[in-house]
């Protein structure tokens, strides 16, 4: 790699941990609800909202009336969005006249953006009209996210409080979470990428003049273009900040309407992980100690560090393919050299493989290259990261909260080896913890096993399978990963947009994101009645070196037993028959 390469990434790593601080504590001052000048004229709108929902915002739910109202408002998201692309044709703001998306396209669709997936089976400038894009999908980038960041409150909550049910009110917390994070760091970033040159506007697509003829393969003359337009800037902040990575364009962020320049790009990938880590320190703000949340950002990036320089190193080596088809793999002034298929110029290797590499560690799936070009081995590194479960970093709330349920295993498993009872965060650590920690941590994982299963079985999902042999597998085998752990991210190849898979993604989806977050609101709901357990000399430090390699071995471990068998049939086999 270039020491231009090195030089982003390093520029990329030290700016995200030198924000992740002051944004950590400024998001636990907005769940705390600390009062402050900044936030006063927001608090006017949230006392507003409150009374118009009948919402008292004292009233401390219990974990099962949490997960109601995590539920209740889940299936009222998705009602919405359906119903607003199955009448898409009737409603305005739709200068293109685009007819009503199909049955089951809008259901897969409206599971993706609850989830916070942003799973994408259609080309969004020719499917969704404005109002589809901003009432439909940007409404729920904004609350797909409040909720995963708010079940990681409650949770926070469950260790901190001691002798009582009540973890917080839900709507409060998925108010404040929009209202005084999202949506002003949305609102800021936007900003900016329309000063680089992201469109965002209501007027109808643009035809204009090819300065060229172009000839089709079947003698057909072109001489125009359509240059598809819209409010995507607005929908590109909060793709990002979110987490969420649905593209307003077909090609995400690899689309010049949505990420133009060198600047923009880096803001967005910046962007990607940015609520993440600060939640990390939010994390250990809460919890009154915060060497807790440094340990377990420490931990995400033990894992992320070497994946990302991995991943750019394998890209930049290029491959013996296109070494025999004359190509120069040796970078210099005049070209980047390495494998460049399918990434844009205006990024080169390193803030590609950065870009793959930070969106599927965290549940984003935004892409600003075409991850199917990518090396076998290069390749494999998204892959994986999204089949760690998401916990690298990994969504709003929700990567962290994950994360957590690995410490919890790590404790546990450190606790039979020392022959006591486990504690974390000064909570004992027993039986139903651990029931529901496998079940947060496993559910993902069965479900990427057995839906690649399905479609390798049924004619359905074999049809749509337009790459042969070892790379199909391994496209099915990403579709499956990305929907099962609320990702996002898709590789070209593979025809997703049919009954078959929208049915078997959708379901993936929603196991992904429930299965989940119900075990982890009842881990909440136990841990908040059990009374404080003062630290001993048998305690385990969950704030040490030790803690962190402790917690990234069983990440890995689990990891690695339950994925290298199909990632041999996949990557790894596809790696060797190209170095045969």
């Amino acid at each position: 790699m270039t020491p231009n390469g090195w030089f982003q990434l390093a520029l990329y790593l030290g700016v995200l941990l030198l924000l992740a601080r002051p944004l950590g504590v400024y998001m636990a001052a907005v769940y705390e609800g600390v009062p402050s000048r900044w936030r006063r004229p927001g608090e006017v709108v949230e006392r507003w909202m409150y009374r118009l929902c009948g919402v008292d915002p004292a009233e401390q739910m219990t974990w099962t009336r949490y997960a109601y109202g995590v539920l209740m408002f889940s299936v009222v998201s998705f009602l919405a969005v359906y119903l607003i692309q199955r009448c898409q044709a009737l409603l305005p703001l739709n200068p293109q006249q685009l007819a009503a998306v199909t049955a089951d396209s809008s259901f897969n669709t409206a599971i993706s953006f609850m989830t916070n997936t942003n799973w994408q089976g259609y080309g969004g400038e020719v499917t969704m009209s404005y109002l589809s894009q901003m009432l439909a999908l940007t409404v729920q980038n904004f609350v797909s996210a409040a909720v995963g960041m708010a079940v990681l409150v409650a949770l926070i909550r469950g260790f901190r409080q001691t002798g009582t049910t009540g973890l917080g009110n839900f709507w409060v917390d998925l108010t404040r979470g929009t209202l005084y994070i999202l949506l002003p760091l949305s609102f800021i970033l936007a900003l900016v990428l329309v000063s680089q040159g992201v469109v965002q506007t209501f007027s109808a697509y643009q035809t204009v003049p090819l300065m060229e003829a172009a000839t089709t393969a079947d003698g057909k003359t072109i001489t125009e273009q359509t240059l598809p337009l819209g409010p995507a800037a607005s929908q590109i902040a909060i793709k990002q900040l979110g987490t969420n990575g649905g593209g307003f364009y077909n090609v995400n962020s690899a689309h010049p309407f949505e990420n133009p320049t060198p600047l923009s790009n880096f803001l967005q990938v910046l962007s990607i992980l940015l609520i993440a880590a600060g939640l990390c320190h939010t994390f250990g703000v809460m919890v009154k100690d915060s060497r807790q949340g440094w340990a377990l950002l420490a931990a995400m990036l033990v894992v992320f560090v070497p994946l990302t320089v991995g991943c750019a190193l394998l890209e930049q080596q290029g491959t013996p393919q296109l070494a025999a088809l004359g190509a120069d793999l040796t970078a210099s002034n005049l070209h980047p050299g390495g494998n460049m298929e399918g990434k844009e110029t205006r990024f080169g290797i390193a803030n590609s493989a950065l870009w793959a590499t930070a969106t599927t560690a965290a549940s984003n799936g935004s892409v600003n290259a075409m991850h199917d070009s990518f090396t076998p081995l290069g390749g494999l590194i998204p892959m994986w990261l999204m089949q760690l479960g998401e916990v690298i970093f990994g969504g709003a709330g929700s990567g962290l909260y994950g994360m957590v349920m690995f410490a919890i295993v790590t404790v546990f498993i450190a606790g039979l080896m020392v022959g006591r009872t486990p504690e974390y965060l000064g909570k004992k650590i027993e039986a139903y913890e651990m029931k529901m920690a496998s079940i947060a941590i496993l559910a993902p994982c069965a479900m990427v096993l057995v839906g690649t299963a399905i479609a390798l079985m049924c004619t359905g999902g074999k049809a749509t399978i337009f790459n042969p042999a070892v790379h199909g597998f391994s496209e099915v085998l990403y579709a499956v990963s990305s929907a099962s752990n609320n990702n996002g991210s898709a590789v070209a190849g593979l025809g997703a947009n049919t009954p078959f898979y929208n049915t078997l993604l959708g379901v993936a989806m929603l196991i992904g994101r429930f299965l989940t977050m119900l075990p982890v609101l009842a881990i909440a709901g136990s841990l908040s009645q059990k009374k404080h357990v003062p630290a001993s000399a048998g305690t385990l430090p969950t704030h040490t070196p030790l803690f962190v390699v402790l917690v990234v071995a069983i990440v890995i471990i689990v990891g690695a037993l339950n994925f290298f068998p199909a990632l041999a049939l996949g990557p790894i086999v596809e790696h060797l028959q190209m170095r045969a």
